[in-house]
């Protein structure tokens, strides 16, 4: 009878059943996203904070339970990333006037620094990322991923949740 004992050079193949599962390969494509982004884009700025940035300066002065929703991100994540973005002085949180719990998001000087050369390096990694399809599949991909990432949301907002689309 072979010895059947693993060793270090022998990773075992991921089961059909796993791999047929939608979940397991978006977690697959998260985590090599993620490696990427660190190595391609910036080591420091988290995806989530590039999008809040983004999403700052495309919508100054909106507060930030609004940009957090924009951004899929729950409030309390919000608020810490927002928390450790104007740690970073990359953003200004202001009180509303009208409204002491309200905080309204701000890009600073060097927010806006920073966003510019990550933009540079975020584009770089999406041309990276799509290099093996040709611009039609690029946008069917897009398209698909989308739709599966609206649906998978309405999912978890549950059936009672309005619609996003």
């Amino acid at each position: 009878m072979p010895d059947e004992t693993p060793t270090a050079e022998t990773t075992p193949r991921p089961p059909a059943a796993l791999t047929a599962a939608p979940g397991y390969q978006v977690r697959r494509l998260y985590q090599a996203y993620l490696a990427v982004w660190l190595r391609e884009v910036d080591p420091v700025l988290t995806g989530p904070q590039f999008a809040v940035l983004q999403t700052i300066q495309a919508h100054p002065g909106r507060d930030q339970r609004s940009l957090a929703s924009a951004v899929a991100l729950d409030t309390s994540t919000m608020a810490d990333v927002a928390k450790r973005l104007e740690n970073r002085r990359l953003i200004t949180r202001q009180t509303a006037v009208d409204d002491g719990r309200r905080k309204l998001l701000y890009l600073t000087e060097d927010g806006e620094s920073v966003l510019r050369e990550a933009e540079q390096r975020a584009r770089a990694l999406d041309e990276l990322l799509l290099e093996p399809f040709s611009e039609a599949e690029r946008t069917t991909y897009l398209h698909m991923l989308t739709s599966l990432a609206d649906h998978w949301v309405g999912l978890a907002e549950g059936p009672n949740a309005s619609p996003s689309r």
